[in-house]
């Protein structure tokens, strides 16, 4: 399955973040994902503002699902579920994401006039650059 290997290359990652968030992964990478992977990266989510992020994958169900979750890093809880759906013709790929941005009210805030606007950015790009990258629209 193509887009399981895809996603499977932890350094595509790059390749489906957009370009305002200024994604770095920070160190060498394996060139497969593994179950207790640790991903380092920084993020800038604003000109000048490096926060960096530290992700393990969790669960790895080859071509069906995989689990990164936060270890450190902006939120106070992040798990990312990617699963992997066969359809006629190819198949769908379903992000679930649990998030709690923390802060007491700041952090309400900012989830609702940012942080839920600016993930829902990224997801957006992320599906616009799958449907690029594997079927050329």
């Amino acid at each position: 399955m193509r887009v399981w290997e895809f996603f499977a290359t932890p350094v595509n990652l790059n390749e489906l973040t957009p370009p305002g968030v200024r994604f770095q992964i920070l160190g060498e990478l394996p060139p497969r994902m593994f179950a207790g992977q640790i991903i380092r990266y920084r993020i800038s989510p604003l000109p000048g503002v490096w926060l960096k992020w530290v992700t393990e994958i969790t669960i790895v169900e080859e071509g069906v699902r995989f689990i990164d979750v936060q270890r450190a890093g902006p939120y106070k809880l992040w798990q990312h579920e990617h699963r992997f759906v066969p359809e006629a013709g190819g198949v769908r790929m379903v992000d679930h994401v649990t998030y709690e941005v923390g802060w007491g009210p700041l952090g309400w805030l900012a989830e609702k006039i940012w942080v839920g606007r600016q993930l829902r950015h990224i997801f957006d790009y992320r599906q616009r650059r799958v449907a690029e990258i594997f079927f050329g629209t």
